[in-house]
């Protein structure tokens, strides 16, 4: 009988050939008439069968499932109807066909039931020889219930079976295994096939007896080892000769067994005498020996099982796909209750087991998704079982058949992995992962080996494959960027987008994909791929450059300056040369586009020109903040300038003399932008102050003299961003130093210099401003015929106030401007009207630190006997007003209120400011009985500057009015700290009272700058005394008290004016 599984099965030879030749045809036509044929002749096989070929594969399964016997497995499904209708939806019969089907079935002959049984061995038998051993044999059969025992007329058998044994076995229905010789281990491995009708009433049975052979007294002797034999000796002189003796049995119920039954069974005694009587290792396997069906009549049983297995997980991968799911490799329970019953009762070996699914997986791999990993399990088992004379010449072909289909399918599936693989889906590269482990396990195979002996290695071939892929991707990717119209810049766009997809797939494989394919196959697909890639991007990107031309317009420009970018980031891609042999093609690829740098450098200059005209449009000249005291347009310069030197560090020209030219058009361009802008901001002050009063427009000049010291600071960073120290050293092989010092330093400083006179005539203006009002405070006050100290208040405040808010509104750099002083004259000058108020203040207020401007006198004026007020300092502080303005009403020659002796000197090499207390003379008795209680406070002041160094004190002098201190004292100071103009020593002495708060003897202040030896060191006794006349806080209102007083919000100057006004109250307690 013929039928369509009988077809002879189609073979496919592997395309190796044809797709290695794809390479060597690297024209865009010869590939669109090659790959199509590959592709029509690696048509993936279908999985899918004719519906005839569906029929009889539904057949053969229904026929398992309803003549299944056995127990069902643990993880089995054990219902028949739940397995028949898993059928009917695994094989998509509709309910009329489905009956119809199993009706026809149910009608057909039932299969000869067989019970495969394997005595593989036995251990712990009795010994029954005179040796201690025995001599194993066994007899095997079933008996069903109704089949008597029969009475055999031989004697032998009688013997054996001593006339009556329970549960013995029929003559007829005994099979028997080989006597294994002088053993308690017996190992038989003998295979029997026991049939049997019904399963309900069927028992095995299998007795072991020990062979007993006719010898003679003498050779019995012989053996004999311990008393035990002797026993066993005259035991056997009473019974017959040549009976056998019994060992043991096994009875087992047939519908107790599993369709699958390896285990060891203990040996049952016929008596209670010996109850341990050993193992028996048996294996079981219910078959069936005859099938009804056409499929098992007409076609090898793996066959049809393959088939059914192609079916079933088709099926299974198919719902976990319409569940949006990926299949696991794990079967249901019911395809696998099915597949097992038909296996087993097929009976059918693991290694035909494995090759079936061999088959039928790596035939469904190529038409449907699922892990490469379920092909392993198989490749394996095959491997570990494989014998070649197992199968047939038709098993072998198929066999081999199968391994050249899926080669050359994997091989297609790593040609185009790029595609098949993308790193956008998930797991991508654990599946290429998956199938590279699949094809090097099976070419490992020693059934691969002989069945397919003339095939290259499987680097060899997944190499050319990829070179080949290679190609292929390049020129898709070609075709896709190809633009719809022929316009030079829709030209440039397609050979941009083509690079940077080449230096993404690069990057791909340098991160990903080259692990993958070095690990496994030691193949390195980086090195290849840009071997091939760099030369077809040189090719496309030259053929492009030819057709631009010479002369680049701006837009063109642009255009190439991304295209130099992106080859530039590829050829960093490029592989070290030990991996390559050859130069590159895109070695000297900057060459190509010199005729563009023109029109690069043009353009950049352009966009931040525009910007910068924007910028300054929109400023409002407010500034941003109360830290940051310019405005927006400073802040869009520095991103122009920043983004030019980010152009330049772009560029990276490799050619030193075009790198150095390029740098100084860049720093051209700069500093041209940076005057243009000092232009623009001063025309859009201009243009905010109309209709302004005086102090907004100072607020906008403010604004825009600190935007130009952005501007400077931002200019004299360009050497750091354009690295121009590396440029120097790099260039310096080809160029003169001159040429560097007289081109890039000479167009910095050119720059500088222009903003610093922009920067100083704002400044001169606001300083000009200043000097009006400092003019107008000055007539008032030389007005009037007597100048008491309160006139000076109001000059004082509006300096303060002034200061302030020119301190508040400009950064610091340009407030240092607003105090350089211009060359003066001498003190004697006379000075009057506006001209001369900034002379007046200088004369009358020698400020050191403030230092501030004066124009030369034009007009003559009556000279000042005095100054106006004998106070130095306009802008006070607790440390002026401590250092510079108390100390000067010093008598030094009146000892009033007292004196105190002291040494001071200073340890340059320890930094340390040493002071040593002596004495204390004439002090003023304070206690009611004429004496005082002394003692001395040092302090170094202003606190501020030493708040690390706290105040020492010495011993209290109890009625004492000339006390002898003599104490040293060591405090930790800087050089720095000694030096600076306004740090002293303040030595308080006080009267100690118990009760009360210590009474005031007087205060001495010591100049820390005229502490002696402030270059070295110097022992005690070589440091001369210093007397200090003791003084009062003045009792009456101090101008300069009056002047800090005012700054509520200066918290140390309002502690310095509490301090002095508590120790002025004392001194005018004293003095009533």
């Amino acid at each position: 009988m013929t039928t369509p599984l009988s077809q002879p099965l189609r073979r496919r030879l592997p395309l190796l050939r044809q797709a290695i030749k794809i390479r060597r045809h690297k024209a865009k036509g010869l590939l669109q008439e090659i790959l199509p044929q590959t592709d029509r002749e690696m048509e993936t096989p279908s999985h899918h069968f004719s519906p005839e070929e569906q029929a009889l594969l539904y057949e053969e399964a229904l026929y398992t499932v309803l003549h299944r016997v056995g127990r069902p497995e643990p993880k089995h499904v054990a219902e028949a109807a739940e397995l028949l209708s898993y059928l009917q939806e695994a094989f998509h019969m509709k309910p009329e066909i489905h009956q119809q089907l199993l009706q026809k079935v149910q009608d057909l002959e039932k299969p000869l039931f067989c019970l495969k049984v394997t005595v593989k061995q036995a251990k712990g038998i009795l010994g029954k020889d005179v040796s201690g051993y025995s001599d194993p044999y066994c007899l095997l059969g079933i008996i069903e219930q109704g089949v008597a025992m029969t009475e055999d007329s031989s004697g032998l058998h009688r013997r054996r079976q001593k006339a009556v044994v329970k549960n013995t076995i029929p003559e007829d229905q005994t099979h028997r295994t080989q006597v294994i010789s002088q053993t308690l281990s017996p190992v038989w491995d003998e295979t029997f096939f026991l049939e049997f009708e019904d399963i309900t009433s069927a028992n095995f049975h299998l007795d072991m007896w020990d062979a007993d052979q006719v010898e003679s007294v003498r050779q019995k002797l012989g053996e004999l080892t311990d008393l035990h034999g002797l026993r066993r000796i005259f035991k056997e002189a009473r019974k017959d000769k040549g009976q056998d003796d019994f060992l043991g049995n096994v009875v087992l119920k047939l519908q107790d067994l599993r369709c699958r039954e390896d285990q060891w069974y203990p040996l049952e005694p016929r008596t209670e005498t010996y109850p341990d009587r050993g193992q028996c290792h048996l294996q079981f396997l219910l078959i069936h020996k005859r099938r009804a069906t056409t499929a098992s009549r007409t076609h090898p049983s793996y066959t049809v099982h393959r088939h059914l297995l192609q079916q079933l997980v088709s099926h299974e991968v198919t719902q976990h796909q319409a569940g949006s799911t990926s299949w696991d490799g794990e079967l249901s329970a019911q395809a696998s209750t099915i597949l097992f019953l038909h296996a087993t009762q097929k009976d059918l070996s693991e290694f035909h087991q494995s090759m079936a699914q061999w088959l039928a997986y790596s035939r469904l791999y190529q038409s449907l998704e699922f892990p490469g990993s379920c092909l392993l399990h198989p490749i394996t088992a095959i491997e570990y079982q494989w014998i070649q004379g197992r199968l047939n010449p038709e098993q072998r072909e198929e066999l081999a058949a199968s391994f050249n289909s899926l080669l050359t399918y994997g091989l297609s599936l790593i040609r185009r992995f790029r595609s098949i693989f993308p790193l956008s889906a998930s797991g991508s590269p654990a599946r290429l992962q998956s199938l590279l482990r699949v094809l090097i396990q099976m070419c490992k195979m020693k059934a691969f080996g002989e069945l397919c002996p003339d095939g290259a290695p499987l680097s060899s071939l997944v190499a050319e494959v990829l070179r080949t892929g290679t190609l292929e991707w390049f020129h898709l990717k070609q075709q896709h960027h190809q633009p719809m119209v022929q316009d030079m810049q829709e030209m440039g766009k397609a050979v941009l987008s083509l690079v940077l997809d080449v230096t993404g797939d690069l990057q791909q494989c340098q991160r990903t994909w080259n692990k993958i394919f070095s690990n496994t196959l030691k193949i390195d697909l980086f090195s290849m791929a840009f071997l091939e890639l760099q030369k077809l991007v040189a090719q496309r990107v030259e053929e492009h450059l030819a057709a631009v031309g010479s002369v680049v317009s701006p837009e063109m420009g642009e255009s190439l300056f991304q295209l130099y970018l992106s080859l530039k980031e590829l050829y960093q891609l490029v592989p070290p040369p030990p991996e390559r042999d050859r130069s590159l093609d895109l070695d000297g690829f900057h060459k190509w586009f010199l005729p563009a740098i023109p029109a690069w450098l043009l353009k950049t200059y352009s966009v931040a020109l525009a910007r910068l005209q924007r910028a300054v449009q929109m400023d409002q000249l407010v500034p941003l903040g109360e830290l940051i005291k310019h405005s927006t347009s400073a802040v869009d310069l520095s991103t122009c300038f920043a983004q030019i030197s980010h152009t330049a560090r772009q560029l990276a020209w490799p050619d030193p003399e075009v790198a150095f030219m390029i740098t100084v058009k860049f720093v051209e361009d700069t500093c041209k932008l940076a005057l243009v802008y000092c232009s623009l901001i001063k025309a859009r002050a201009k243009e905010l102050s109309v209709n302004q009063d005086q102090a907004q427009a100072a607020n906008m000049l403010c604004v825009v003299v600190n935007d130009m010291e952005q501007l400077r600071l931002v200019v004299l960073r360009l050497p750091t961003q354009l690295a121009w120290q590396d440029l120097e050293q790099w260039a310096g092989a080809v160029l003169e130093p001159e040429q560097l010092q007289h081109t890039l330093h000479a167009q910095l400083q050119g720059a500088l210099a222009g903003l610093d006179h922009e920067i100083r005539s704002g400044v001169r203006t606001l300083a000009e401003q200043l000097e009006a009002g400092i003019s107008r405070h000055i007539q008032r006050i030389v007005s009037e015929s007597a100048v008491p100290e309160d006139a000076i208040l109001p000059l004082m405040r509006f300096l303060e106030s002034e200061l302030h808010y020119m301190n508040r509104n400009l950064v610091q750099e340009n407030f240092n401007r607003l105090n350089v002083v211009s060359p003066g004259r001498g003190s004697s000058e006379p000075f009057t009207g506006s001209n001369g108020s900034i002379s007046f203040l200088k004369w009358a207020f020698p400020c050191h630190r403030l230092q501030l401007s004066r124009q030369r006198t034009t007009e003559s004026a009556k000279p000042l006997e005095r100054p106006i007020f004998p106070t130095p300092r306009l802008l006070l502080s607790p440390a002026d007003a401590t250092h510079n303005s108390f100390l000067p009403k010093v008598d030094t020659t009146s000892e009033e209120f007292g004196a105190i002796t002291i040494k001071a000197s200073y340890r340059l090499s320890e930094q340390k400011l040493r002071v040593e207390v002596l004495s204390a003379s004439n002090l003023l008795p304070l206690d009611s009985n004429g004496t005082s209680d002394p003692f001395v406070q040092l302090t170094l002041e202003p606190r501020h500057e030493f708040t690390e160094v706290a105040p020492r004190e010495t011993q209290k002098f109890k009625k004492e009015l000339h006390p002898l201190f003599d104490e040293a004292f060591e405090f930790l100071v800087s050089p720095e700290s000694c030096q600076k103009e306004g740090n002293c020593l303040l030595l308080t002495v006080l009267d100690h009272d118990t009760l009360g708060t210590d009474d005031l003897e007087g205060e001495a202040f010591l100049p820390l700058s005229t502490v002696l030896k402030l270059s070295g060191d110097s022992s005690p006794g070589q440091v001369p005394q210093t007397r200090l006349p003791l003084t009062y806080p003045a009792s009456n209102g101090d101008p300069i008290l009056q002047l800090l007083d005012i700054r509520k919000s200066d918290r140390e100057a309002q502690a310095f004016v509490k301090l002095r006004r508590q120790r002025a109250k004392q001194a005018e307690r004293l003095g009533q």
